[in-house]
């Protein structure tokens, strides 16, 4: 099997449309549970088996297209790379939700906070946050940066993970050029850092639920049910987000902008 640096261009377009075409697919089958049950056990349930599955369906790809392992999900990394990952979503968003209080256009109202609720929608989140990561980074990104260069990787997938949010409701060119910037840059450049998928997936998990179901903002422009905080978000669109969410605030971007250089700045001293 001809690895994706050697394949002819014609091969390499194919597996990269093809990759995409059957990880969208999978992507919204995952997405069903979170859909259309209303009970939390099932999602939580078919959202943990069917993200495994997606992992595992990745890693069949990768050895049947390309004749190799999936190098980029080591398990012996799972555990520590994903924590990262949720760590670096949490705290990010601390820090944006921090600043939008200290000027003063976000206020806590009250709590709410139903345990099951929660863990449901917080497996959601993971359904999500492999299938994005899998197709933008495990294809997209990976296959660029093997036949060409990292920086053009960096450039496409980035660009790309914006323009797919464009169909989003609430969404402006704005806010997909945000959501490039903060989100498309940093998960690049925290997949090239660790050479796994795990922190681009903790990242992205943590980020969406922390976001939605803690802060209680929309998340890219979509409700997902009750958050644990519930604010009054009051001041201009460029400092709150709009009815987008904080992703679409220009503090957001600005956050994400120096997360992302931190992560690109290891990768330039490896």
């Amino acid at each position: 099997m001809i690895n994706s640096k050697e394949a002819p261009l014609w091969m390499w377009v194919l597996r990269l449309i093809g990759g995409l075409f059957i990880f969208i697919i999978l992507d919204g089958i995952a997405q069903l549970p979170g859909t259309f049950f209303k009970s939390p056990v099932p999602i939580i349930i078919g959202s943990i088996v069917l993200s495994a599955l997606i992992l595992l369906a990745y890693y069949g790809w990768i050895g049947l297209t390309e004749g190799q392992r999936a190098t980029d999900l080591p398990i012996r990394r799972l555990l520590p790379e994903t924590c990262k990952g949720l760590l670096t979503g949490v705290v990010y968003f601390i820090i944006v939700v921090g600043i939008m209080m200290l000027i003063g256009v976000y206020r806590i109202t009250s709590f709410d906070f139903d345990g099951l609720t929660q863990l449901a929608q917080f497996c959601f989140f993971l359904t999500i946050a492999v299938g994005e990561e899998v197709m933008f980074r495990g294809i997209v990104f990976r296959m660029i940066d093997v036949r060409w260069n990292t920086w053009i990787a960096l450039l496409v997938s980035t660009a790309v993970f914006g323009l797919v949010h464009i169909v989003n409701p609430g969404a402006t060119w704005w806010s997909t050029l945000a959501i490039a910037l903060e989100s498309g840059l940093l998960l690049g450049a925290a997949y090239k850092y660790s050479g796994t998928l795990w922190l681009p997936i903790g990242i992205h998990w943590a980020w969406n639920y922390t976001q939605g179901n803690v802060f209680g903002f929309a998340v890219s422009g979509n409700e997902f049910g009750e958050s644990i905080i519930s604010p009054r978000v009051e001041g201009h669109e460029l400092l709150t987000g709009g009815i987008f969410g904080a992703e679409a605030s220009i503090i957001a971007v600005i956050v994400g902008l120096l997360f992302a250089w931190f992560y690109l700045r290891k990768i330039c001293l490896k």
